[in-house]
């Protein structure tokens, strides 16, 4: 079974988040809320507290497909400081697995060089952030191992993304009908 780590820090983006968590649960997909604080709880960047599962210091990541990044700010520049993070980020694509981002996040995958050849995107404005990446303006960008989305109006994208490179596009595609997410 799939496994995917979701990490949090005081400011990230409540809904990127958990839009995208939702989505990759309701898939049966085993999804890991991670605090990146000393404790489980976190305070998203409108003010809404959430209790994690874990926190990094106590989470096993050796057994995760993806590790995902939501974007917010100062969520975005926490989650950079954080090394056991980003150590953890470096092992795992090092190892061909896939990293997720949303946002501004993608600055961090940027700042480590996941970036460079690859198509990205993120919210504008952290564009120049994002070193090395052919910028491209889509909604949700699948470039290898690397998953990128604008924002959070392309989070429930940005989770069944996941879902089809996960389980299967046959298995996104129904997720997204019983959700009801039609788009116009």
């Amino acid at each position: 079974m799939a496994k995917v780590y979701a990490f949090l820090a005081n400011g990230s983006e409540e809904v990127e988040c958990l839009a995208v968590v939702d989505v990759l649960r309701r898939a049966g997909i085993d999804t890991v809320l991670v605090s990146i604080n000393e404790g489980c709880e976190v305070t998203g960047s409108h003010g809404i507290r959430i209790v994690c599962d874990t926190t990094i210091a106590d989470a096993c990541l050796s057994d995760a497909e993806v590790l995902f990044l939501p974007g917010g700010m100062p969520g975005t520049t926490h989650l950079m400081e954080c090394e056991v993070l980003t150590d953890a980020l470096r092992r795992h694509y090092k190892a061909g697995k896939r990293v997720a981002a949303i946002c501004a996040a993608p600055s961090v995958l940027g700042a480590l060089g996941f970036l460079k050849g690859r198509k990205a995107t993120c919210f504008p404005g952290f564009e120049e952030k994002l070193s090395g990446a052919e910028y491209s303006h889509t909604g949700v960008v699948t470039d290898g191992n690397v998953t990128t989305a604008r924002g959070l109006g392309y989070a429930l994208d940005l989770g069944l993304e996941l879902v089809g490179l996960l389980c299967s596009e046959t298995e996104s595609a129904a997720l997204k009908q019983t959700i009801q997410y039609d788009q116009i």
